[in-house]
């Protein structure tokens, strides 16, 4: 179809000269266009290069149309000569009225319309149909290129009305070749197998390899094969190349044969590492950043990670753009090489703006007082990364790029892009155990208040076991230097009994006022001071219980409950070099916690914990990721009360078990149960029941492998993701003498050795999904107890939003 219209419009341009038979020269008197539809007239008249008054001959009209086709508004051009006057008759391109896809599977639409409007095929556009056939040779070679060689596309053209068309691009994929051989010829050195077994292609494999690709295509075989050259460059091979790659296709254009022809060559040692070029006083420091040394094995990952360290160190002192590159001069006569180092450290670099863009709620204040790189000081890479992570440690953004445009020989400008994430949470959750049942909660939080990075709180929560109510404000900068204030009023009606732990009742109220500063860029200490009210009451008397009793019992009140008012400081130091604040893929982080009751308030005790996270990236990318969690706590009471060494009170008391602690059981079932003796449950004999009561001691322990979510969309997955667990944890009393009831106990004996010890391990393995979205994150669980005892309490299932780890 394309050669008939080619071979028609050469005839049309070259016939109409000759029924024009000029013999010289003439004079043009008058310009008229035929056929104009969609193309004005004034746009046809300045597409022509000649003009009424001009003399011209055969060969400047010819040079006209030309120039007319040019233009890309003409499919056709006819010339006629009536005396002086020139007459065009024009036939205008069609316009694209649609373009309809089918077929592609490959492809997406988007990349397709992206290719057309390359070669100006949109809609709207006119159409030249000469660029149809370059179009679908470009597609069909992109086919070609992942191995599907049976591919075919096709171009459907279809008039309309009033000199429209639309195109209908057919795609035929067909299947991708699949290679059949892979062949290594010319290694000596390393085996086929050593060397195929780091490729991603690879020949056909069984069906039970569900991570073998054997689909060829054309970039990956490219990548390959610099997996390969990388191989031998780091091992010494500097001569090491790649003579020639053959791809075979089978007939029928289902199968490949790939053959990669190499020579190997010898392994060179470094016999010496020099420096060209102005180290600026630095030489000792740059020297020290290399990552070999003479007589070790030439390797070419060494050099480049030489290079990248040399590039930051400049970098860290201002010198935005230092070019570092490498010379080696290779001796083949005795298989050494010198490595020489070109160092252009150029001009200082110095900030000129710092630019920020996408924060729609959060405040630019907010992120600049979090950048350590400052307008008109000179650029730091080191400040930059520092800056970046600080961004990131907000929680505020999903993604944080900084990027810097040089604007002149030593100014730069700062380009500050984020995207926003939900920082504030709806709270709730939902959980479904085998003994605990159905559980409901809810609350609402905002991490940065609008757009100012303070917190702010109000939280109500009603569950089976709890009606509480909690105002809270923080300001992460009080003052301009980073000390940071906060305080909260809090109420709360706690059920026990309904928590799965010894029944009582426990109601709160408190207020308590907070402050802090940053010792570095990662450290930070916390004081807080506080007031609370406890009011104990409906307690069922038990051993455990009784101990307790039996120091403050001058405080019990007729119907045996209690009120304790207690002031109390708390001091923490936390460290924190997450890359996130949510979500986090690599860095540690840990918090040492002590808290005491100030002498003079109605109970004296103290309370120590410690919690770590510590993440380690398995890729580059931070997508397979590894998690190892632990917490310890410790309290006890100090001082005396009338006579008696006061106790942490049991209120106080550490439980494990539940999505927080130990996921797998039931909450706060992990520890020790309640001991009732003779007198307290009226058979004479001692007896543990399944109520828990805490202890004054525990760990928790976790590792867990995080991994993107199976066939999820990227645009989710810093957002979204997976992981497989396993936890485990204990809580237990170490004043507590259960020893002491062990000849006595006539139900559930082994409870006490079970429940009161350290040496007692729960653990439950599980998986679990984690969402961080618009209401919050959501965190959905299932976990299964592998190392429990008789009567433990088991949660399979849960359901959680507005925690996240």
């Amino acid at each position: 179809m394309f050669k008939k219209y080619l071979l028609a419009l050469t005839f049309t341009v070259t016939s109409c000269f000759s029924n024009l038979a000029l013999a010289e020269k003439f004079t043009v008197s008058d310009l008229q266009f035929e056929g104009l539809q969609r193309v004005t007239l004034g746009a046809a008249l300045l597409s022509l290069p000649i003009r009424e008054g001009d003399v011209v001959d055969e060969y400047d009209l010819s040079q006209a149309i030309k120039k007319m086709y040019g233009s890309s508004y003409f499919e056709s051009i006819q010339l006629f000569k009536n005396e002086s006057v020139l007459i065009f008759k024009v036939k205008e391109r069609p316009t694209i009225s649609a373009i309809e896809l089918t077929g592609n599977d490959k492809l997406t639409e988007e990349q397709i319309f992206d290719s057309l409007k390359s070669s100006s095929i949109q809609v709207g556009d006119a159409l030249d149909r000469t660029v149809l056939t370059s179009i679908e040779k470009s597609l069909e070679d992109f086919y070609h290129s992942v191995g599907k060689y049976s591919a075919q596309v096709e171009t459907i053209v279809t008039p309309l009305p009033r000199n429209r068309v639309s195109i209908q691009f057919v795609f035929r994929e067909g299947l991708t070749a699949k290679i059949e051989q892979i062949n290594i010829v010319g290694n000596n050195v390393y085996s086929d197998e050593d060397l195929l077994k780091r490729l991603t292609l690879s020949d056909s494999a069984g069906w039970w390899d569900l991570f073998a690709d054997d689909n060829y295509q054309k970039q990956k075989l490219a990548g390959d094969l610099e997996v390969i050259k990388s191989y031998y460059l780091d091992r010494g091979y500097i001569r090491f190349k790649i003579d020639e790659t053959q791809v075979a296709l089978r007939p029928n254009k289902k199968g490949v044969y790939v053959t990669v022809n190499v020579n190997e060559g010898h392994i060179y040692k470094v016999s010496d590492v020099t420096f060209i070029g102005d180290l600026l006083g630095h030489d000792a420091e740059v020297k020290s950043l290399i990552a070999f040394a003479n007589g070790d094995t030439y390797a070419a990952s060494d050099v480049a990670a030489s290079e990248q360290s040399i590039r930051k160190y400049f970098g860290r002192l201002g010198y935005a753009f230092p070019e570092i590159n490498t010379y080696p001069e290779i001796d083949d006569a005795t298989n050494t090489v010198v490595v020489n180092f070109s160092v252009a450290p150029g001009q200082r670099g110095y900030v000129r703006h710092i630019n920020i863009s996408g924060n729609t709620t959060t405040k630019d204040v907010v992120l600049r007082r979090e950048m350590r790189q400052m307008e008109g000081g000179w650029l730091s890479s080191e400040a930059i990364e520092t800056s970046r992570a600080r961004l990131n440690r907000l929680g505020f953004f999903s993604t944080v790029d900084i990027n810097t445009e040089r604007v002149s020989d030593d100014l730069v400008d700062v380009s500050v892009n984020v995207a926003e994430q939900a920082s504030g949470s709806f709270n709730a959750g939902i959980g479904f155990g085998t003994e605990s049942g159905i559980s409901l909660s809810g609350g609402i939080q905002q991490n940065n208040f609008l757009g100012s990075g303070d917190k702010i709180g109000f939280q109500t929560k009603f569950n089976d076991y709890s009606v509480s109510a909690d105002i809270s404000y923080d300001t992460p900068y009080l003052t301009k230097d980073g000390v940071s204030g906060g305080a909260r009023i809090y109420y709360d009606k706690f059920e026990a009994g309904d928590a799965n732990i010894v029944d009582y009742t426990n109601t709160t109220y408190g207020l308590r006022f907070s402050t802090g500063f940053p010792v570095n860029e990662i450290n930070r200490l916390g004081f807080s001071v506080g007031w609370e009210n406890n009011g104990i009451s409906q307690l069922k008397s038990y051993e455990q219980l009784s101990t307790f009793w039996d120091i403050y019992g001058s405080m019990q009140d007729d119907d045996g409950g209690a009120d304790f008012r207690n002031f109390d400081l708390t001091t923490t130091w936390s460290r924190n070099n997450l890359d996130r604040g949510q979500l986090a893929t690599q860095g540690m982080s840990h918090t040492l916690r002590g808290k005491i009751t100030i002498p003079g308030s109605d109970l004296q005790y103290f309370k120590l914990n410690f919690d770590i996270r510590n993440y380690q990236r398995i890729t580059e990318d931070g997508d397979w990721t590894t998690l190892l969690r632990g917490s310890l706590g410790y309290g006890n009471g100090y001082g005396k009360f009338e006579g008696n060494d006061q106790i942490l009170p049991f209120f106080e008391n550490y439980y494990v078990g539940g999505y927080r602690t130990l996921r797998g059981f039931s909450s706060n079932t992990v520890g020790p149960r309640a001991l009732y003796t003779g007198e307290q449950n009226g058979n004479g004999n001692a007896t543990y029941t399944n109520s828990a009561v805490g202890g004054n001691a525990k760990y928790t322990l976790s590792a867990e492998l995080i991994f993107p979510v199976p066939f999820l969309d990227e645009a989710y997955a810093r957002q979204v993701r997976s992981s497989l667990f396993v936890d485990a944890g204990e809580a237990w009393d170490t004043e507590f003498d259960y020893d002491a009831y062990k000849d006595m106990c006539a139900y559930n004996c082994d409870y006490a050795g079970d429940y009161s010890k350290p040496g007692r391990i729960r653990a439950s393995f599980g998986t679990q999904l984690t969402w961080v979205s618009p209401m919050g994150p959501l965190v959905f669980t299932f976990a299964v107890p592998i190392k429990d005892y008789a009567g433990d309490k088991t949660e399979v299932f849960s359901f959680n939003i507005g925690d996240v780890f």
